[in-house]
């Protein structure tokens, strides 16, 4: 349950995988491992999970976490955050944990609206995006398979 927490904040993800690297488990290897057990498409999360579990917690893909999670999700949002999120969450089902960092908030912004001010307008302020996004994570982890 505390993994979990402390995965579903974008902060406190960044502490806990700069944590592991320095124990000699750092991003390269989660990866690699990811490939061995044949998990690929799931988050690392739920590589850690299935390893804390002695292997019998099964990962999911992150297209069905997304899937698990996406009515909580879009649940309290507009329609311009859920358009906003479901791109976002395309990026993450397609590339990984990584793109759910909240430093590429602003990457994303001009991959899908090609200027911030743009994405602001359309969406609401920066504090409204910033925690559009991070709240977003919350229920993408508070997934139980």
């Amino acid at each position: 349950e505390d993994l979990r927490r402390q995965w579903s904040s974008p902060e406190t993800r960044r502490a806990l995988l700069a944590t592991l690297a320095k124990e000699g488990y750092g991003i390269e290897e989660l990866t690699e491992l990811q490939k061995v057990i044949g998990a690929e498409e799931s988050d690392l999360l739920d590589v850690l999970e299935y390893l804390y579990s002695s292997f019998s917690k099964k990962p999911i893909t992150r297209e069905k976490r997304v899937a698990l999670a996406q009515h909580e999700i879009f649940n309290r949002l507009d329609d311009k955050q859920k358009e906003f999120l479901e791109f976002v969450l395309s990026k993450y089902v397609e590339n990984g944990v990584e793109e759910l960092d909240d430093r590429r908030i602003t990457a994303l912004l001009k991959i899908r609206y090609n200027e911030v001010g743009d994405a602001i307008e359309i969406i609401g302020s920066v504090n409204k995006i910033r925690n559009t996004f991070i709240e977003s994570q919350k229920y993408l982890y508070a997934v139980a398979k």
